[in-house]
């Protein structure tokens, strides 16, 4: 979403703003409480550094007055960090509690600091041991995104309530603005909370006989009424006492109406927010590039190449052998159970389509009878799947302790191994079998351009729960809008998702 700050006016308008700040109270003792929890880490991180280098022992006088000059360059270090969070909005009520935007702008602005400062301390001759400097910026850097983590999981838990969220008026055409409030509702995270909606009567041809019989919005858990046409947006939101104005989908009278709207607006603590009818492409794509007059949004083309994509690999292989190693005993383990149970093979290979349709053998441990297959043509006509997969909840082909590691997804390890040959990827699409990608729209196969993944989007987002549609659109959206931070998001994700665990069977 893009966000449109309604521009100010003289006098009492100014007095109106000051007094109804766009940040509201409970952004402002949530930055309040992020505040005093990164000062704590970073002067604990820096100043913990010191004695972590240098020891305890004050007996020598030398040496404590050798750690009494590295505790001044220690809040030296921790006052310039703590301004460059602050520099960087990394408490901005915009990013905090949702997305990966708070974590980049944390590391970021970590790293530019211990940049900057490292090329003062040099220029300046200023004598300072390596391995402090190294200690103290992954401690202090990881102790503020653990902090940060802990605060999220807090605001989410309170937001699951209905607390610590920004009242919303949704406006646009009926289809459009259906679709944000779903979207809004199904994620805990989305910050709003919609209290009405404004719809487009417009002049066309049925359109205000639709709208007129329409008297509110049904989303999965709640209904929201709808409250004004678009001439009364401005006079609703202050009715209801909204913080934010969400437009969705296209722009509405050619943007007329949304300048209009951002006037009536000005003197308000209300925000306007464009949902952009780019829904499937993420906010790294996209630029603003401003001409004389005429705003422009320029939208990246997605890559299927190039260092990124190196990167990738590198991270895979790196990650893959180092959980092959930690993971030996719990695969020893599992073999074991897998041969004592029926004394069948204990691992289950199938042919799956890759990166541009190359096909490869994917691994798995067996977690279903020997003879599955053969068993598969019988059980059609139960098929509790989405589109064109195969699922039962209570599918009889799966063995006793194929059904716990089901349930927690350990029958998946043995894919490591697909990633360390280079065939998948730790996270990405859903590796598909050649059946399903006979019968692809054009569109789908889109799904082919990178390579399947152990985990991905549709891993965290209710596996065998989700519609076929919706599993598409998922794989659609991964395929060009992924990123290396995005790929630790969805891995973080899916540690979490295997605790509790969600569509699994």
């Amino acid at each position: 979403m893009t966000v449109v700050k309604a521009r100010t006016t003289l006098g009492g308008r100014r007095e109106a703003l000051q007094s109804l700040s766009s940040e509201r109270t409970w952004a402002r003792r949530y930055k309040q409480r992020l505040v005093v929890t990164d000062t704590v880490l970073v002067l604990a991180s820096t100043i913990g550094a010191v004695f972590l280098r240098f020891g305890f022992d004050d007996a020598d006088t030398t040496a404590a007055g050798f750690r009494t000059g590295y505790l001044t360059i220690s809040l030296t270090i921790a006052a310039t960090w703590l301004l460059a969070l602050a520099v960087y909005h990394t408490r901005d009520a915009r990013v905090v509690g949702v997305g990966v935007t708070e974590y980049r702008r944390v590391i970021a602005s970590s790293a530019l600091t211990f940049g900057i400062l490292a090329i003062v301390f040099l220029v300046a001759k200023v004598d300072i041991a390596r391995g402090y400097f190294v200690l103290a910026l992954p401690s202090g850097m990881l102790a503020v995104l653990f902090g940060r983590w802990l605060w999220r999981k807090w605001l989410s838990g309170q937001r699951l309530f209905d607390h610590y969220l920004s009242r919303a008026l949704v406006v646009g055409r009926f289809t459009d603005v259906d679709y944000v409030v779903r979207q809004i509702h199904q994620k805990s995270g989305a910050a709003y909370n919609v209290v009405g909606a404004a719809l487009d009567t417009g002049k066309r041809k049925g359109q205000k006989k639709e709208a007129a019989m329409r008297r509110r919005i049904s989303s999965p858990d709640r209904e929201v009424p709808i409250v004004s046409d678009l001439e009364g947006v401005a006079a609703a939101a202050a009715r209801l006492g909204v913080d934010t104005v969400i437009v969705a989908g296209r722009a509405l009278s050619g943007g007329e109406f949304i300048r209009r709207l951002a006037w009536q607006l000005e003197g308000t603590a209300t925000e306007l927010v464009l949902a952009s009818p780019l829904t499937d492409v993420a906010g790294p794509r996209i630029h603003f590039r401003p001409v004389e007059g005429l705003p422009l949004i320029h939208v990246e083309i997605p890559q299927f190449e190039g260092t990124k994509h190196v990167l990738k690999r590198g991270f895979d292989m790196i990650a893959t052998s180092i959980g092959l190693l930690l993971l030996t005993p719990l695969l020893l383990a599992v073999a074991i159970a897998i041969k004592l149970d029926d004394g069948g093979p204990v691992l289950f290979a199938q042919e799956r389509v890759g990166r541009n349709g190359e096909t490869f053998r994917m691994y798995k441990f067996r977690s279903m009878v020997i003879d599955a297959e053969a068993r598969l043509a019988a059980l059609q006509t139960q098929n509790e799947g989405n589109g064109l997969l195969f699922k039962m909840k209570d599918d009889p082909r799966i063995t006793r302790i194929g059904r716990t590691l089901r349930k927690f997804s350990l029958d998946e390890l043995p894919q490591l191994f697909n990633v360390l040959f280079g065939d998948m990827s730790l996270v990405g699409p859903r590796p598909p079998l050649p059946a399903e990608v006979a019968r692809y729209d054009d569109d789908v196969h889109r799904r082919l351009y990178i390579k399947p993944g152990l985990t991905g989007m549709w891993q965290v987002n209710g596996r065998s729960d989700l519609s076929w549609d919706e599993s598409v659109r998922l794989d659609l959206y991964y395929v060009e809008n992924w990123s290396l931070t995005g790929d630790l998001v969805i891995i973080w994700r899916t540690a979490k998702v295997l605790a509790h665990p969600v569509g699994a069977y």
